[in-house]
């Protein structure tokens, strides 16, 4: 709430401050939002660079827009298993409009927020440059190409080599466009640089430096300060004599900016001759104290803080990366309600939207500008433009970013290592000597800041480590859960590591017997979803992570992996398809809340929470198995109640594995319920009851206001629940979703690691685990529009009931909706339900292994042609004891048709008893097999083995094998018998580094056999 009473203050703050600048003087700088009416295909042509050519047939949009995930996940997609199986390719924009007369004796420029990537520029056919790297902004000054009338943009965007990034990246124009029209003589771009070299409690010093261009005689330069409440505190001026000034003001009793009070400041540079302004920039800035001390860790405002962070990409949830303001604001309130007080952007800048959000509600931000200083993807900015771009690039970074109050530190890079770190170093503080230096684990000796990413989980680290700089667990911890998802034993992404702490199993035996797909189908034994107890990891779980972090001084704190789910590095820690996302965050890509959420709630909050685990519907469980029950609370106590009868109260602990209140609970129906106690008074409460058949949809909306030019957003949120208006943890039916009136969809998104169904383009999107989301934008000069949702309703797998249940919805999203006649027809029997349909009027009955097909009319209209199909090999697969013994004790294996192919190498499945889909082979063709292994430890041997066939007794077929570009042995692969079903292995040790790792084997003249998987043992 506090978060929420800023922002609405500080936009009464900026209304305040433009109001009194409009009285006292006229502006002379215009900034035009670009973001609407662009024209767009994806294609390749040169003659798009044209000023004049008939663009009325490509697609109309506004961007920020993410080409990549509106086309969806694609089997072979380029981006790869990195990419969640996500396309690149290339992209064209075109845009006209209107100069007058008196715009052209000024400059004007346009601004791009952010382009991934290699982007190149023409305006009125005359070419204006390229930008290499996706994650930067950037400008050019086009006022000598303008012309009086329509004027024309055109933006190439090339991804045509993938992958260019270690997960999914956007495509596209994926943030805000501008353009800026100011005098001759400006202030030049991020050309205004506020310090505050002094604070006191009663007075702070504020230094202003302002990089001026084409100035003339009798010029001057006025700063005014305004406070947080929109009062001018001080002012003064001088005259400018050369490009560059220099100005200093005192304020009196600053208020300092904090997560928990982030007050903003604003001030106003202007450049004014004979009492007329030429030229004015509005920045806000805040006063704090940033100090780091190798003993104690972290220190804002002189008190010693623990960073309770994450990491982040930019691109993931429900729009890809083409995240519009309000939208994003949604995210990061979401995290900061979570209790974090810090992020890493991870690894790249993002647009400038961001930290001004961060400096609204409050998020200390680890600023990140490169994921490697060479290639470590096939194609990404590391080999196509670091070395003649860093220097560049950084420098739009720190000059843009270095007045945000939330940037408290800059990150240089991410698990890469590199003799150029130094010379980073030395740039960095040229451009901003007030903010000390780090990377996530790379080059830590050349930083001021120690960055250690998932070497910082292990307990050798975290009880005898100690360093002479100040540290920071940059990339910690690795925890992975599936929302609703839950099991008792200990899952290790890579079975357990030497040197961590004890997991132990949470029952004796397993007692949940459920998967998202049959482990006969598995590619690999990690493609499973994750636990929600905290005990599916690398290394650590959240909950040690936490105490120890906690209770070591020198440690500063940590950003988990990561805040929210993320698209992409799928077959890491999940196998590879279906899997085509990452489940590390503590929110789904849905933005729905997991179990860790509210752990992570009970430790970093104040407001009376309550939370239990699991949920309470078991249909398959026998009465009387004993249930592991936890409740996150930030209380004193909490007493747990079934079905009325009190179990006792637990309290909260510090020690890791008492964090939560637990109780062993015999199963039983009804109902389970929490209550909280504060100074032995009730102060929070909640409940769960199991549920029956889901026969309705609970459809509820979410308004988010419009933004700084951006449209309003809505967040439509479907939960299946059963005839008492409970909700039912296991709804997997589709929703089906008809918009009308003046909203537009952007997506639909479940939280679903395997669903791969078009979010942007289909017209339903399954529940997971009973919950998913429309998200819809709305259109300019809105004013009314509604959404119809229907679901053929029912337990897919017929084991609760046989009854089967048609729910049809009209929602109203802006004005009233009209009432409507709903006319609902359907077929068991795989008919044509225009033709055969029979008039839907109360639930019905159903056999097994039956696909009902329904249509429904609205006052006469055909709006859906639905279908759904139930029997007891429909849904979620359900097992026993035995569920996954056939993948007991084995190693991370990938699937070699999952990998990179060059040359010859292609998939096939032309032989007998491969594992996964398929396997390589090379026609008596020269190629190469590259495969990406993640070691989140820090660097040591590994076993690998590569499994084979082929039966030419009188050849070995050499393969060369590459560790990270780098030889390390010649393969010889012996006659296994035969080339259908003979398989055998050849195997050596090798050293991996942390972080990201290619393997690559590669023919060396005489073709290869055929591989099918490589093993890490």
């Amino acid at each position: 709430m506090l978060n929420k009473t800023y922002h609405f203050y500080f936009k009464i703050v900026k209304s305040i401050a433009f109001l009194l600048i409009s009285i006292s003087c006229f502006s002379q700088r215009s900034i035009t939002n670009f973001n609407n009416n662009w024209r767009f295909i994806l294609d390749d042509k040169a003659v798009y660079s044209n000023e004049i050519f008939d663009d009325n047939s490509w697609n109309k949009l506004n961007v920020p827009h993410d080409w990549s995930f509106e086309k969806g996940v694609r089997k072979g997609g380029d981006q790869g298993q990195g990419g969640g199986y996500h396309d690149g390719g290339i992209g064209w924009y075109r845009k006209s409009f209107n100069v007058n007369k008196n715009s052209l004796s000024k400059t004007t420029y346009i601004n791009f927020d952010g382009v991934y990537m290699n982007s190149e520029v023409w305006i009125n056919g005359q070419y204006l440059g390229k930008r290499p790297y996706g994650y930067i902004s950037f400008r050019y000054d086009i006022s000598k190409f303008l012309k009086e009338g329509t004027n024309t943009i055109a933006v190439r965007v090339d991804n045509s080599l993938e992958p260019s990034a270690r997960w999914y990246h956007p495509c596209g124009i994926y943030a805000p466009v501008s353009l800026i029209e100011v005098n001759k003589s400006h202030i030049a771009p991020n050309g205004v640089f506020i310090t505050t070299p002094e604070i006191e409690t009663s007075q702070a010093t504020v230094e202003v430096k302002v990089d001026f261009v084409n100035i003339s005689e009798k010029q001057e330069c006025k700063v005014t300060i305004l406070s947080p409440e929109g009062k001018v505190l001080k002012t003064t001026s001088q005259k400018i004599k050369d490009a560059k000034g220099t100005l200093t003001l005192q304020v009196e009793n600053p208020k300092l900016w904090s997560p928990e009070t982030p007050l903003l400041y604003q001030l106003r540079t202007q450049i004014i001759k004979n009492k007329q302004v030429l030229d004015e920039v509005k920045t806000t800035f805040g006063f704090r104290t940033v100090a780091w001390k190798a003993e104690t860790g972290f220190w804002l405002n002189g008190e010693n803080v623990k960073l309770k962070g994450v990491c982040e990409h930019w691109e993931g949830g429900p729009v890809g990366g083409a995240w519009t303001k309000p939208m994003l604001r949604w995210k990061l309130q979401l995290l900061k309600d979570m209790g974090i007080n810090a992020i890493r952007p991870s690894h790249n800048p993002t647009p400038p939207m961001f930290y001004d959000i961060c400096d609204e509600i409050g998020l200390l931000v680890m600023d990140e500008i490169f994921d490697g200083w060479h290639k470590k993807a096939p194609e990404d900015y590391g080999k196509q433009a670091f070395d003649a771009w860093w220097q560049r690039d950084m420098q739009e970074w720190i000059t843009r970013d270095r007045n945000h109050p939330s940037v408290f530190v800059w990150s240089l890079g991410n698990e890469t290592h590199s003799a150029v770190a130094p010379e980073l170093v030395k740039f960095g503080k040229s451009l901003d000597p007030t903010r000390l230096f780090s990377s996530g684990a790379g080059n830590p000796e050349d930083m001021e800041i120690t960055g250690i990413n998932g070497g910082s989980e292990t307990k050798l680290f975290l009880e005898s480590a100690r360093f002479d700089k100040p540290f920071v667990s940059t990339e910690a911890p690795h925890t992975w859960q599936t929302r609703g998802y839950y099991r008792t034993h200990t899952w290790w992404r890579d079975n357990e590591l030497p040197g961590t702490y004890e997991l132990p199993n949470l029952t004796e035996e397993e007692i949940f017997f459920y998967e998202g797909l049959d482990p006969k189908k598995w590619k690999n034994r990690k493609q499973r979803y994750n636990s929600s107890y905290d005990n599916a990891t690398v290394r650590i779980s959240a909950r040690k992570n936490w105490e120890v972090m906690r209770d070591t001084p020198w440690h500063s704190g940590h950003f988990r992996w990561t805040g929210f789910d993320y698209y992409g590095e799928a077959g890491l820690v999940h196998g590879g398809l279906p899997f085509n996302l990452f489940m590390g965050g503590a929110l789904d890509v849905a933005g729905f809340e997991k179990d860790l959420y509210y752990f992570y709630q009970s430790q970093w909050t104040k407001e009376p929470m309550v939370h239990i685990l699991p949920h309470w519907t078991h249909p398959r469980m026998k009465k009387g198995t004993v249930i592991p029950v936890w409740v996150y609370s930030n209380a004193d106590e909490v007493e747990l109640f079934l079905n009325g009868k009190s179990l006792g109260k637990d309290k909260p602990g510090t020690v890791w594995n008492e964090m939560q209140c637990e109780w062993m609970v015999p199963y039983e129906e009804g109902n389970l319920e929490a209550v909280a106690y504060k100074n032995r008074k009730e102060v929070k409460r909640t409940s769960m009851v199991t549920s029956k058949v889901p026969s309705q949809l609970k459809n509820s909306l979410t308004k988010l206001d419009t933004e700084d030019g951006f449209s309003a957003s809505y967040i439509l949120t479907s939960e299946a629940l059963d005839a008492n208006n409970t909700p039912y943890p296991y709804g997997e039916n589709r929703v089906y979703y008809a918009i009308t009136g003046d909203v537009e969809k952007v997506s639909m998104e479940n939280g679903n690691p395997i669903d791969s169904i078009s979010r942007t383009k289909s017209d339903f999107r399954t529940l997971f685990f009973g919950k998913g989301r429309l998200f819809l934008r709305e259109k300019d000069n809105a004013k009314k529009a509604s959404v119809i949702t229907a679901s053929i309703l029912g337990d897919k797998a017929l084991f609760l009931s046989n009854k089967i249940t048609i729910d049809v919805k009209e929602i109203a999203v802006i004005g009233k909706t009209s009432k409507s006649n709903f006319e609902i027809l359907y077929t068991t029997n795989g008919a044509d339900p225009l033709k055969e349909g029979m008039i839907y009027t109360k639930p019905f009955e159903v056999k097994d292994n039956t696909t009902i097909k329904s249509i429904v009319k609205q006052n006469g209209e055909l709006v859906f042609a639905m279908e759904e199909t139930f029997g007891s090999n429909e849904g979620i697969f359900w097992g026993d004891e035995h569920l996954v013994d056939m993948w007991k004790g084995r190693g991370v294996n990938i699937s070699a048709e999952e990998a990179i192919l060059t040359g010859g190498a292609q998939a096939s499945n032309d032989a007998q008893h491969f594992k996964g889909t398929g396997f390589v082979k090379f026609n008596n063709q020269e190629g190469s097999i590259t495969f990406y292994q993640e070691n989140d430890g820090e660097a040591g041997d590994f076993s690998i083995r590569f499994r084979y066939m082929h039966n030419d007794k009188d050849k070995q077929y050499p393969m060369k094998l590459f560790v990270n570009d780098t030889y390390v042995k010649t393969f010889e692969f012996k006659a296994t018998g035969g080339w259908i079903q003979n398989w055998a292995f050849v195997n050596t040790i090798v050293v991996f580094k942390s972080g990201a790792n290619s393997i690559r084997l590669e023919t060396t003249g005489e073709s290869g056999p055929f591989i099918d998987e490589m093993f890490v043992d």
